[in-house]
Parts: structure tokens; C-alpha cells; sequence
């Protein structure tokens, strides 16, 4: 099962997120409020999503910033005061755009050209953090 934790999270990510989630609740206290939905995946589970109808990833296991520990990515969707989620891209872009002031190393997966995926975000150049991540694990 994906995880939901955003202590799994790379700590850049972390802190943005919490910053970013307690920032949106202020700004839109009677809209549809964000919860992450994943943060660490596996390899297995990353496969499962590339292979569902519909499509919902073009990444396959260990293509994802999803896919290390610490995650290198995470998801959220909306929930409105009536218990429903709430897909609007609206509420993604507003989480987007708050996060970018308060980290520009993360980018929102809604504003990508070729497949747009608005409940991501992940930070700029993940694939950049998996060679110094892996040194650190090396050395704790």
C-alpha cells in the first residue's frame, strides 16, 4: 500500500508541503481542503498505476520520484466540507502557486505540456537528489 506519510518525504518537500497546506488553509478556509494521497510507492505499486485503464502515470517502477525513499514527490486531492472529493484544477493551481513562493525547487505536475497530472508535485530535477541521496544513506 502507498504510503501517505510526509515524514517519507525528502525533507525539502516536507517542510514546503506543511508550509504550503497550513498556508491554503488560511487563504481558502471554505474551500475543499488538500490531503495527500501518496507519498512513497514501491516499484510493484508504480507498476500496477502504469498498467491501469486509464492511464494515470507514464512512468514505470523506478522511473517515479515516487518510487525512493525519501520520496522524491507526493500527491494530494481535495475534500469539500461534504465528505466529497472535489478534482477541480482550481484548488491544485492554488496549492501550485503557493508552493511555488515558499519553494521554487518544487513543481506542480498540472502545468507539464505532454501529460498533465495536477494532483503531483515533485521537486525541479528530481533525478539530481538520488546520487547525493545515495551517498548519504551510505554513510549513515
Amino acid at each position: 500500500m502507498p504510503s501517505r506519510d510526509i515524514q517519507d518525504l525528502h525533507p525539502i518537500l516536507r517542510i514546503a508541503y506543511s508550509k504550503a497546506i497550513d498556508a491554503y488553509k488560511i487563504k481558502y478556509p471554505n474551500d475543499p481542503q488538500p490531503f495527500t494521497t501518496c507519498t512513497y510507492r514501491s516499484e510493484d505499486e508504480q507498476n500496477q498505476l502504469y498498467n491501469s485503464k486509464p492511464k494515470v502515470t507514464n512512468a514505470k517502477g523506478g522511473e517515479s520520484p515516487h518510487n525512493y525513499r525519501p520520496a522524491l514527490a507526493f500527491d494530494i486531492a481535495f475534500i469539500g466540507l461534504n465528505k466529497k472529493l472535489d478534482w477541480n484544477t482550481k484548488y491544485f493551481q492554488n496549492l501550485a502557486d503557493i508552493l511555488k513562493t515558499i519553494e521554487p525547487k518544487v513543481e506542480w505536475g498540472g502545468s507539464w505540456i505532454k501529460f498533465k497530472d495536477a494532483p503531483h508535485y515533485q521537486l525541479k530535477n528530481w533525478k539530481s537528489y538520488l546520487l547525493p541521496l545515495a551517498w548519504y544513506l551510505l554513510h549513515l
